[in-house]
């Protein structure tokens, strides 16, 4: 399952979403997750500003082999790299769109929240 996240406003949704997610198939070991973040929404996700319970989750979630994806393009228009986000984000250089397509491509299921 990938998940797709460019609205700022959908950040904690689309976490809970996750969570549900998880919660609902009886774990992690149970489902393959990707998350794809760009545009404003990304922003939260800024290790300098990310609010403690957002920083807790994504710690969780990553340690549970989900995947977070950066939006290349997004983190060079914020002028930020790596180690600017929380850590467990790893880069789309191609950006996040390309890797939207590309994780679709091996069989994983789309989510807009």
């Amino acid at each position: 399952m990938v998940y797709h996240l460019d609205d700022l406003d959908k950040v904690n949704f689309v976490v809970g979403n996750i969570q549900n997610h998880l919660d609902g198939v009886g774990g992690p070991g149970n489902v393959t997750i990707a998350l794809v973040v760009h545009g404003r929404a990304l922003k939260a996700f800024h290790s300098a500003a990310a609010n403690p319970e957002l920083s807790k989750h994504v710690a969780r979630f990553t340690k549970d082999g989900i995947e977070f994806a950066a939006c290349g393009n997004t983190m060079k228009s914020q002028n930020i790299g790596l180690a600017d986000l929380l850590p467990g984000f790893v880069a789309a250089e191609r950006g996040g769109v390309v890797r939207l397509a590309e994780l679709q491509s091996q069989g994983y299921l789309y989510l807009r929240p």
